[in-house]
């Protein structure tokens, strides 16, 4: 009922420019929370917030998780890993579990994720879509990363690439982000999926009431 409240509150007025929540470095205006409104495509500020409620919440429990932010990846393909030296300069990413990295597409949101205990890039598309430039692109960034922080070369040949097609899958046209951010939340705890499309609705106000009160359920 709490989380009802909540969602009816944040959707349901036009005054769009006030910040509701402020966390991570990241202000969310109300016009940033109407979408997580019903229907309505998630925007990058939304999926960052989240991600960082994830990897808030690894500080206490396991598994350790880094996340990259939206911007991540269009910058990686763009200026390759020499012009992201600086997104590492305080985290050691051979030391965490999982890196967790939103993938934008531009009308369609999906999910990577580099699991440092498996040596696997896996891609998770809530339509089953294919993108290996993806998996392999951030396969070659953490062996360049290796190399600069480790000095020494990674074997790639321990290394897999895995495009998920096991997933729970999206039926409609908007609800690309909110599997993503499922998605990452439930690999976040090592839980196998158990929810599909007819669950989106009650994510969405889940999530409203995380993000407004800083904490995941």
């Amino acid at each position: 009922l709490e989380q009802r409240e909540k969602y009816k509150a944040v959707v349901s007025t036009q005054s769009t420019g006030e910040t509701l929540v402020e966390a991570f470095n990241i202000a969310l205006t109300r016009k940033d929370m109407i979408t997580l409104k019903d229907l309505t495509w998630l925007n990058d500020e939304v999926i960052n917030f989240y991600f960082n409620l994830l990897m808030e919440r690894s500080k206490k429990v396991e598994p350790t998780i880094h996340i990259f932010n939206t911007f991540f990846y269009p910058r990686l393909l763009k200026v390759g890993h020499q012009g992201l030296a600086r997104w590492t300069r305080r985290v050691d990413l051979f030391a965490v579990d999982l890196i967790m990295i939103p993938i934008h597409l531009g009308m369609h949101w999906c999910l990577a994720v580099i699991d440092m205990r498996a040596k696997t890039v896996t891609y998770y598309d809530s339509l089953l879509g294919d993108n290996h430039q993806c998996t392999t692109a951030l396969r070659d960034y953490i062996a360049a990363e290796h190399l600069a922080k480790k000095k020494t070369p990674l074997d790639l040949k321990e290394w897999k690439c895995v495009i998920r097609k096991d997933l729970p899958e999206q039926l409609n046209g908007c609800d690309c982000g909110v599997f993503t951010c499922k998605y990452a939340e439930y690999i976040s705890q090592d839980k196998p999926f158990d929810f599909d499309q007819s669950d989106m609705p009650y994510f969405r106000r889940r999530m409203i009431w995380e993000i407004v009160n800083k904490t995941l359920l």
